[in-house]
C-alpha cells in the first residue's frame, strides 16, 4: 500500500524566499546552464522564475493533502494496465510517476509539481459511506454509489481497459464493507460528453447487460451527438494536437511529462461509447436511480457542449461534474475545439452555488474531494468569479481596442482569486483563456489591415530572416536573447530561422533548448507539454505515426452513418475532382438504409433515399456492405482492396466508377508537422 505520508509541504516558507533571492542575484550575475547528462538542465533565469512565480502561495498548506488522501480504503502501490490492442503496451502505468517525490527539481515550476504529487495519490476511496470514488486510474475520477440493486456508476473513465481494471480494483475492496451487496451495475451516469467520462463504459458492461437488465444509462440531452461528433470531422488534428497538449511521446522524468493539472493524462487505449436511455434537459430534473434520489442541473455550454451537474439530497452531496475544478480550466483548449462561454459557465456556477446550497460534501469528475458547507460556498464562488472575471476583464480591453495578444499580456486576476490553489493555472492559464473570449465574441481578426491577408509562415520566415540580414545573424541575436533569458523573443525569431530552413540543426537545437526553459517554467501542464513536445520534435523530427484511429472503432459504430458522411467530404481532393459528375449508392444491408452520393462543383453532397427512390439507371455505382465494415475502411482497419474482395460487401454496376470515386478521398495525416515546416 502507498505511503502517503511522503506528501509533505514541499517547501517551508523561509527556505522558499532564500531560495527567490539567491536565485535572483544567481540570474544577475550569469545564465549559464550547469551541466547535467542530457543537457537539458534549468537555467539560472529559470530557476529565478520558477521561485518568484511561487513567492506568493503557501505551498506548506496541508489542506489539499489531507483532503486528497481522507477516506482511503486501497491503493494499489502501482497501477500497470496493459494495452487491449497490444498487451506489451501500458495504457496507465503509475509506475513512471513514482519520481515525482519531495521537493521540485529545478525543471519544474514548484506549483505545478505540487499539483502532480496530489495527482499522484491514487486508490479507492469512502468519500460518505455508500458514495466511493476511484481517483489516480485514469484523467478522471469514476465514482460508484451504492443502490437498492447495485452499483450507479459515474463516469466509468476513458478507455475500456482502465474501467474495468479500476471497477474491479474497487469490487475487491467493497465486498468486505458490503458483504451482501451484488456487484452488478444497475445505472450508469455520464456527466458530460467528453471522453474521459464514458470511453470506458464497455469495459465495464456490455449492451446485452443493459438491454437484458433495463439498466438505466442517465446522460444530459445532446450527449450523443456531442460525443460522437467531436471526433469525427476534425479528429485527426485533434488527436495530434492532443499528442503535445497532454505530452504523450514525452518522458515520464522531471525533463518530461509530469503531470496535466487535470489529473496525470489521458489514457490512450480502447474507447467506447453507449447509447444514453434517459436524457437529462431541463434545471432541475429529479429522477430516482435505484433507490437514490438526484437532482439534476442541466449545464449545456459550460465546459461540454451537452453536461450537467447533480445533488444527492440524501447525503447532502453535491457533483460538480467537471463544472468545477480544482483549477482553472480552459475557455479554450489547446488540442483545439470550439471556444467556451464564460458569462455562462459562470452563471452555471452561481446557479449551483443556491441551487444546492445546503450541499455539505462536493465530489467531481476529476481531483479529489471537498467537505464542509463553509469551503463549499468559497470554493464555488471562487471558481464562478474566476471565470467571469477573465470574461468581464477581456471585454473591457477589448472595447478599448486592445488585441489578443496585449489583453493577454495585460490582464491577471486579483490576489484574491490568484492566491488559492483551486484558480492556479495548472490546465488552462488566463492568458489563452483571455484569448477565448476575444475569440468567441470578436473572432480571428484584430481590425488592423496588416493581419488580414499576412504571408503564410514560411514565406514570412524568410522574409524576415533575410531583413535581419540573414541566418547567422539572427542566430546571433536569438543565442543572445537565450543567454539574457529572454526567452519568448528568443523563440519567435528561432522560430523563422527553422521555418527559413530546417535544415539548420544549430537553429533547431536552440529554439528546443528556448522551449525546455518555457516549459520549465510554466505553471500549466499543458503549456509545460506543447513546449517540451515541440523541443523532442525539433530535436529528433515528425513522429512517423500519431494516434490511431482503430482506437476509437466503438465509438465510431455508435455514431450517426451521416457524420461520417460528413467527414468524407472534408477528405475530398476537390482539385481531382474538378469537372467530375459522377455519384455512388451506399447500401448499408444490416441497416437497410441506402445513401445516394454525388459530386458538384467539386462538393461531396450526399442524402438518404428509400429504395425505389433512385433507380439503377440513375446510379452509377452501388456499394452494399455492412456498417461495421464501413466503418474499418474509414479508420483504415481494412484497405479499399479489401472491400472488393470481402463476402460483407457486393458491388453493383460500374466498379471502375467505384474505384475513380474513392480513388479522389485522401487519407487524413495523423502526424503532421507542427514546429516545422512540412
Amino acid at each position: 500500500m502507498q505511503d502517503f505520508s511522503t506528501y509533505k509541504p514541499i517547501l517551508n516558507n523561509s527556505r522558499r524566499m532564500l531560495l527567490l533571492a539567491s536565485s535572483i542575484l544567481l540570474a544577475a550575475c550569469t545564465t549559464s546552464t550547469a551541466q547535467v547528462s542530457n543537457g537539458k538542465a534549468a537555467t539560472a533565469t529559470t530557476i529565478a522564475a520558477n521561485a518568484k512565480s511561487v513567492s506568493q502561495l503557501d505551498l506548506d498548506d496541508p489542506q489539499d493533502f489531507k483532503d486528497a488522501t481522507r477516506g482511503l480504503i486501497a491503493s494499489p502501490e502501482n497501477i500497470q494496465i496493459p494495452s487491449i490492442a497490444d498487451p506489451q503496451e501500458y495504457v496507465w502505468d503509475t509506475k513512471a510517476y513514482n519520481f515525482i517525490q519531495g521537493e521540485a527539481p529545478d525543471s519544474v515550476n514548484p506549483s505545478l509539481w505540487r499539483q502532480a504529487k496530489l495527482n499522484n495519490i491514487k486508490g479507492l476511496f469512502e468519500f460518505r459511506p455508500g458514495i466511493y470514488q476511484l481517483r489516480g486510474f485514469d484523467l478522471s475520477n469514476m465514482t460508484l454509489i451504492k443502490g437498492d440493486t447495485g452499483w450507479i456508476v459515474i463516469d466509468p473513465l476513458t478507455s475500456k481497459e482502465t474501467a474495468k481494471y479500476a471497477y474491479n480494483f474497487a469490487m475487491t475492496h467493497l465486498a468486505d464493507r458490503h458483504p451482501d451487496m451484488p456487484t452488478n451495475i444497475s445505472a450508469v451516469v455520464f456527466t458530460h460528453s467528453h471522453i474521459d467520462h464514458f470511453g470506458g463504459a464497455l469495459g465495464i458492461l456490455s449492451q446485452e447487460d443493459i438491454e437484458k437488465n433495463n439498466i438505466p444509462i442517465i446522460a444530459p440531452s445532446g450527449f450523443m451527438e456531442e460525443a460522437t461528433s467531436e471526433n469525427i470531422l476534425a479528429g485527426t488534428a485533434m488527436l495530434r494536437r492532443s499528442s503535445y497538449m497532454y505530452g504523450k511521446n514525452l518522458p515520464r522524468n522531471e525533463y518530461g511529462h509530469i503531470d496535466s493539472g487535470l489529473g496525470k493524462g489521458p489514457a490512450f487505449g480502447q474507447f467506447s461509447i453507449i447509447e444514453p436511455n434517459i436524457l437529462v434537459s431541463k434545471t432541475p430534473t429529479n429522477l430516482n436511480v435505484d433507490g437514490v434520489d438526484f437532482q439534476f442541473q442541466y449545464t449545456p455550454g459550460s465546459e461540454a457542449p451537452a453536461e450537467f451537474t447533480f445533488y444527492l439530497p440524501e447525503y447532502k452531496a453535491l457533483s460538480g461534474a467537471e463544472l468545477v475544478s480544482r483549477n482553472m480550466h480552459n475557455l479554450y483548449t489547446l488540442r483545439g475545439a470550439k471556444v467556451r462561454d464564460a458569462l455562462k459557465w459562470s452563471n452555471y456556477i452561481e446557479e449551483a452555488r443556491t441551487q444546492f446550497g445546503e450541499a455539505e460534501y462536493y465530489f467531481a469528475s476529476h481531483h479529489w474531494p471537498m467537505w464542509g458547507k463553509d469551503s463549499i460556498q468559497k470554493f464555488l464562488k471562487q471558481q464562478r468569479d474566476t471565470y467571469k472575471f477573465i470574461h468581464d476583464q477581456s471585454l473591457r480591453r477589448i472595447n478599448k481596442g486592445m488585441t489578443p495578444g496585449e489583453i493577454a499580456e495585460d490582464i491577471t486576476l486579483p490576489p484574491s482569486l490568484a492566491s488559492e490553489f483551486s484558480n492556479r493555472e495548472y490546465y488552462g492559464t488566463i492568458k489563452h483563456n483571455a484569448r477565448a473570449v476575444y475569440q468567441n465574441y470578436i473572432g480571428w481578426y484584430d481590425a488592423n489591415p496588416a493581419h488580414l491577408d499576412p504571408l503564410p509562415d514560411p514565406q514570412r520566415a524568410s522574409a524576415y530572416v533575410k531583413l535581419a540580414g540573414g541566418s547567422s545573424k539572427v542566430m546571433k541575436q536569438a543565442q543572445t536573447s537565450y543567454d539574457e533569458g529572454n526567452y519568448r523573443w528568443a523563440a519567435e525569431i528561432l522560430n523563422h530561422l527553422v521555418f527559413d530552413d530546417p535544415s539548420n540543426m544549430a537553429a533547431r537545437e536552440l529554439l528546443a533548448k528556448t522551449y525546455d526553459q518555457l516549459g520549465y517554467q510554466a505553471e500549466s501542464g499543458p503549456w509545460r507539454d506543447s513546449y517540451l513536445t515541440g523541443a523532442k520534435e525539433l530535436r529528433e523530427g515528425t513522429p512517423d505515426a500519431g494516434v490511431e484511429m482503430s482506437a476509437m472503432r466503438d465509438v465510431f459504430l455508435q455514431t450517426p452513418v451521416s457524420n461520417f458522411f460528413d467527414a468524407l467530404s472534408v477528405r475530398l481532393k476537390s482539385e481531382e475532382a474538378n469537372g467530375l459528375d459522377t455519384n455512388l449508392k451506399v447500401h448499408f444491408t444490416d441497416k437497410n438504409e441506402s445513401y445516394l452520393l454525388w459530386i458538384e462543383n467539386s462538393v461531396l453532397h450526399y442524402r438518404l433515399i428509400d429504395s425505389t427512390e433512385a433507380t439503377q439507371e440513375a446510379v452509377q455505382t452501388t456499394l452494399n456492405l455492412t456498417h461495421p465494415l464501413f466503418v474499418d475502411l474509414l479508420i483504415g482497419k481494412v484497405a479499399f482492396k479489401d472491400i472488393l474482395s470481402s463476402a460483407d460487401s457486393k458491388i453493383e454496376g460500374n466498379q471502375a466508377n467505384l474505384i475513380t470515386f474513392f480513388s479522389l478521398f485522401e487519407a487524413p495525416d495523423p502526424s503532421f508537422a507542427i514546429v516545422l515546416p512540412d
